[in-house]
């Protein structure tokens, strides 16, 4: 077996683990303070919209050796505004220029022709009005509000309310991160964005649902016996499918990897960067929160039942008994006392002794 097998084992079978739930603060902090950070970067920078949402020209020239820089300085000339230039795989040029109009389109149009040398009739101009970029965002925001419900709705009837309430704090943490990551870095939000991150809000909540069936599955009768807290089989849960969930993310996380570093940086092909991106972002930021998150804040919400209060103190006050008994038994042993004698053994007993029968009461002789 490899050692990440034989270490996924132990974790399942409880023989190793980290304590996540009880130093659930530590990674509440952490995740605050990305919030905050991706917030500031949404407020203060803002998102760099594709012209599918602002509106504007789109221009495809044939196969030109014009540089892409030299190509946003004759577009930026000609509109008076900023332009996006892609170089294309057959050394074709696509430059969107926003806010532009059908009678400032003409103009442009003609001035690339004559600084790119290039026939008018060979360039091909897209127009694409601010209205249509509305609908989508519109669509976006329905769609991604129907999934939200659902989703609620699902996990409240196949485990619980509290559940379904982690779980969504944990998909509006995934993308407000992804969000402002892309606010940070200025990649532009096209369709392609919004359609990863749709599907990153899938594999988030696939990660949360694995931890959530082991957790309804241990916790059942939980209030019948008095070893377990409910944040401990929590903790347990967790430890049981962390290897699985890393696997699963890294499994997903190369592909993406490539479509982003080497499909978008080394090849150049931009487009592929609106949603591997996207994808990358809340692929990373899903497993965190599935582990670190969902999980965790289900416990807090759990524990402050009454029956899990109850619950909590009966394990308590066993775990100190056992602790009392225990350093009792090491001073006894280090004063070199028989734990085999009954009556050495009966006075180990904390608490009331009970009366045996056959066995006087009162004061020992």
């Amino acid at each position: 077996m490899s050692k990440l097998g034989n270490l996924g084992a132990r974790l399942h079978r409880g023989e190793i683990g980290y304590d996540f739930v009880g130093n659930r603060k530590i990674w509440y902090g952490i995740s605050i303070l990305i919030t905050i950070t991706a917030i500031l970067g949404l407020t203060v920078r803002g998102l760099n919209m594709g012209i599918e949402f602002k509106g504007g020209a789109v221009f495809t020239t044939p196969s030109t050796s014009v540089s892409i820089s030299q190509a946003e300085q004759y577009a930026e000339s000609a509109s008076g505004h900023q332009a996006v230039v892609q170089k294309l795989g057959g050394g074709e040029l696509r430059i969107q220029i926003s806010d532009v109009d059908t009678d400032k389109s003409d103009e442009i149009k003609n001035a690339l022709s004559k600084d790119l040398n290039i026939p008018t009739d060979q360039i091909a101009a897209d127009l694409v009005g601010p209205s249509w970029g509305d609908q989508i965002a519109n669509k976006a925001w329905q769609g991604l509000a129907i999934f939200m419900i659902l989703v609620v709705i699902y996990l409240a009837i196949a485990f619980e309310w509290r559940m379904a309430i982690a779980a969504l704090v944990a998909l509006i943490h995934d993308i407000t991160i992804t969000v402002g990551i892309y606010a940070l870095v200025g990649f532009e939000v096209t369709p392609g964005t919004v359609i990863g991150l749709l599907t990153i809000l899938g594999y988030s909540l696939y990660d949360t649902v694995v931890v959530f069936d082991s957790l309804k599955e241990q916790t059942k009768d939980l209030t019948k016996q008095t070893r377990w807290t409910y944040s401990d089989v929590a903790n347990q849960s967790i430890n049981s499918t962390l290897v699985r969930s890393i696997n699963t993310t890294v499994v997903a996380l190369l592909p993406v990897a490539g479509l982003l570093f080497i499909g978008g940086g080394v090849l150049g092909a931009g487009t592929l960067n609106d949603i591997s991106l996207s994808l990358f972002v809340g692929l990373a930021a899903g497993a965190y929160s599935s582990i670190f998150i969902a999980t965790p804040l289900v416990a807090d919400l759990k524990e402050r039942e009454p029956q899990m209060k109850a619950l909590r103190k009966r394990v308590m006050a066993k775990r100190a008994q056992a602790a009392a008994e225990e350093e009792y038994a090491e001073a006894r042993s280090a004063h070199g006392h028989d734990d085999d004698d009954p009556q050495d053994a009966s006075a180990a007993v904390v608490g009331p002794r009970s009366r045996g029968r056959g066995r006087p009461s009162g004061k020992r002789r």
